[in-house]
């Protein structure tokens, strides 16, 4: 196979930080290239140089064997390279036609366009609605057209950053249909994802980075998800997500009834009925905008509601500010999905970080800064945040790394509820398995955990039982155990959980009412 792309010697720096340190790798012509690491071992700044984001400040980059200096993004394009990123570029208030044509080549007539445009959807598998505006899209037509408008431009070397997080796994499988699709028709496709079963699934080649440096280039067919851990994270690693028992008798801690939530004109949230006791791992799983994030805003007090009720151990805390929450002694931490907008300020080192939930309590910084930074001090080394210290400003962390300071500032602050929203969206599997163990370990005290997730393999793993929402509305709550990943995916599409549940296959929590409330939530 022809060499699409050849990276010799890769170097770049920011500050005293080496985000590439002699980066090497290969991407040829016909084949799927995976690239793993831990967060900040320069997975996204090596593929931002790529697409013209960044510049190296040394190394060399061949592209179908010649050297070349890619400046910009449209540099990245006359040579053939696009990428999609996690977040979409697109004009919501465009078509797809629109966002597809627009920067694309010029000179071309409406029919000529459109018949180009059509001849692609055939050859690839994309089915987009033309004249559907982005705003109506669900997010894997979203994607579609993300795709589509990088081979209309006339890329044949892709780049896709976690393509499948908030993809059902039919929509993933759609979408390994397409990605091995173009592999047959000569495409060079490098997906970053932290699902190791998808790198396994998907590629034929995998280019493992640590610490800046690219340790190790396997064949696919010639690793497993172990070695693949241990080559990212430099030791052996246990592979495997605890399931602790839920607590026997646990009381009920956060009872929601009839909550209706909007989101501008709409409803975001429609007669949503649960209970979440003490010491129970809720799981809440669904396409992204089904409701999620409202939910999570609603109990936590940043969201208006509408109707029904939030009881938080039998008091109603519908219409309370997050301060009114705090005053009334109710012990709650939430990890919003936006962290760096909501959660952390990014100016802020990592030990002011810490402060600010102390600050809110009303006890005043100063008096807590020294614990504040002995709290910094300890989750840097427990997380394994790749910082150069606690003084560090957030903003000039990594993603992952942002989000292991906020989850863990919130754990620490010891809450009788915890609300994590995509609590390991960003982290390494390695540490994935460390924030799963810590949500354990707050289980075991006795706290309730509203979990809402994306991957669908951890939530059955992991929780207890699974509330699944679609456009705002419980298609049914399950028992992990019992569910299966076909099953999860069918009522995220809108197919409700009408299974009968035989006495045998109940547990304790569900007996003790859970169950008859879900089965009422059916039947309405």
């Amino acid at each position: 196979m022809d060499s699409a792309i050849r990276l010799s010697g890769i170097r770049k720096r920011f500050g005293a930080v080496a985000a590439n340190d002699g980066i090497g790798l290969e991407l040829r012509f016909g084949e799927i290239l995976a690239l793993l690491g831990e967060n900040g071992s320069g997975k996204t700044t090596l593929v931002n140089m790529l697409s013209g984001i960044y510049q190296p400040d040394a190394g060399h980059i061949y592209v179908r064997g010649k050297v070349v200096h890619i400046a910009s993004p449209r540099d990245a394009q006359k040579l053939g390279i696009g990428m999609v990123h996690q977040h979409f570029k697109l004009v919501e208030a465009f078509t797809a036609r629109e966002n597809i044509q627009m920067g694309g080549p010029g000179g071309q007539s409406a029919r000529a366009s459109m018949q180009r445009l059509q001849e692609l959807q055939e050859e690839y598998g994309l089915r987009v609605p033309p004249d559907k505006r982005v705003h109506a899209m669900s997010v894997s037509e979203k994607q579609c057209v993300e795709i589509l408008k990088l081979l209309y431009r006339g890329a044949d070397i892709l780049i896709l950053d976690e393509p499948t997080a908030v993809l059902t796994p039919q929509e993933s499988e759609a979408l390994f249909a397409m990605l091995r699709r173009m592999r047959a028709n000569g495409c060079a496709v490098i997906i970053i994802t932290h699902k190791l079963s998808e790198v396994l699934d998907i590629s034929d080649r995998v280019t493992v980075l640590r610490r800046g440096k690219s340790v190790a280039a396997v064949r696919t067919c010639e690793t497993n998800a172990k070695q693949l851990t241990e080559l990212m994270v430099g030791r052996p690693v246990e592979l495997r997500i605890e399931r602790p028992e839920p607590l026997p008798g646990g009381e009920p801690l956060l009872d929601v009834r009839s909550l209706c939530v909007k989101n501008g004109d709409t409803y975001a949230l429609r007669d949503l009925s649960f209970t979440l006791r003490g010491g129970e791992l809720l799981g809440v799983a669904g396409i992204a905008g089904g409701g999620q994030k409202e939910l999570c805003e609603a109990v936590a007090g940043l969201a208006k509601a509408e109707s029904g009720e939030i009881l938080f151990q039998g008091e109603n805390i519908v219409g309370l500010s997050p301060a009114d929450i705090i005053k009334r002694g109710i012990s709650m931490s939430f990890i919003p999905e936006d962290r760096l907008g909501m959660g952390l300020v990014a100016s802020m080192d990592i030990t002011n970080n810490m402060l600010l939930k102390t600050y809110r309590g009303g006890r005043g910084p100063l008096l807590e800064s020294a614990g504040a930074k002995a709290m910094a001090l300890k989750l840097i080394e427990q997380l394994g945040i790749s910082t150069p210290g606690p003084n560090t400003p957030v903003r000039q962390l990594s993603g992952g790394n942002v989000q292991k300071v906020l989850l863990g500032r919130e754990i620490e602050s010891g809450p009788r509820l915890l609300i994590t929203a995509y609590a390991v969206r960003g982290l390494d599997t390695h540490s994935s398995f460390t924030i799963y163990d810590l949500l354990n370990r707050q289980k075991e005290r006795g706290v309730g955990i509203l979990f809402i997730g994306e991957d669908l393999d951890v939530l059955l793993e992991l929780c207890d039982r699974i509330l699944v929402l679609c456009r705002g509305e419980c298609m049914g709550i399950v028992q992990a155990k019992e569910s299966t990943k076909e099953q999860l995916g069918l009522m995220m599409a809108g197919v409700r959980d009408d299974t009968p549940r035989s006495p045998e296959a109940t547990t304790p929590l569900a007996s003790e009412g859970g169950l008859e409330q879900e089965t009422s939530l059916r039947e309405n």
